[in-house]
């Protein structure tokens, strides 16, 4: 596996790998990852994209490591790392191998955090998904003309956690 863009020194007076290669200009990589061409231009003023080559003109190029690093880095983004966390570990990389524990503690810590936001997520999905099956059903019982109550009902863990063992147990025998 390749190391991420903020580790390589491009030489392109040697022979790169296409991988290597700059081609891809600001614009393109703008539509590709959905960053816009001036957050791009702020990750390698950050130290977070330090090696962007450039044509005669000054104009960015991104090869496809680069391409891989900002996928990398979007990732990171969606686990809620700070941007000041992202800078060290690329600053990591740029150090070499005797930082490998450092990285790892600050992926580690990263997932952990990740982990902690998925189980509150879910949470948030049983509650929905509750309150979601609770209007259907009304929806349903009003349709058929049984007569329903209009009130908001209290939403509390045990009735939530009934709800997910049923809709477990109804997705079970789904899957039989």
């Amino acid at each position: 596996m390749t190391q991420p863009g903020p580790t390589r020194q491009v030489d392109h007076q040697t022979s790169d790998g296409p991988e290597e290669r700059p081609r891809h200009t600001i614009s393109e990589v703008a539509e590709r990852t959905g960053l816009s061409a001036h957050t791009l231009r702020w990750y390698e003023r950050i130290g977070l994209m330090p090696h962007i080559d450039r044509t005669h003109t000054g104009q960015r190029r991104f090869s496809d490591r680069d391409m891989e690093w900002l996928d990398l880095v979007g990732k990171l983004r969606l686990t809620g790392m700070a941007v000041a966390d992202m800078v060290r570990y690329a600053e990591l990389i740029r150090a070499g191998e005797e930082t490998l524990r450092e990285r790892l503690l600050l992926l580690s810590r990263t997932r952990e955090e990740a982990r902690r936001k998925i189980a509150g997520l879910r949470e948030t999905m049983a509650v929905l998904d509750y309150k979601i099956d609770h209007y259907e059903s009304k929806i349903d019982r009003r349709e058929s003309g049984v007569d329903c109550h209009d009130s908001e009902i209290d939403c509390h863990e045990s009735e939530i956690d009934r709800h997910e063992e049923s809709r477990a147990a109804s997705n079970r025998g789904r899957s039989t």
